[in-house]
């Protein structure tokens, strides 16, 4: 199975489930996940995003502030000398 396969076959609760487990650092049974199982979890989490189409703004990680420029940025040009 690829991992397109997978993620196209995960449904909307384990969708959640991992969500949960991500936010909470620990698995639905109380075991906590280790750094590498949370990094797996996150690209399983935005591959579902992509793939299932849910919107940018429900998407885990979306900050609208801080994701878009606009014209009344207050950002100042750094110059070294």
């Amino acid at each position: 199975m690829t991992l397109e396969q997978l993620i196209k076959a995960l449904t909307p609760d384990v969708y959640e489930n991992l969500k949960n487990a991500v936010a909470i650092g620990k698995w639905p049974d109380g075991r906590a996940l280790v750094n590498n199982q949370r990094e797996l979890c996150m690209e399983a989490i935005m591959h579902y995003e992509v793939t299932h189409n849910v919107p940018e703004e429900l998407r885990v990680g979306y900050m609208e502030s801080q994701c878009k420029s606009s014209k009344d940025d207050d950002t100042q040009t750094l110059t070294l000398q």
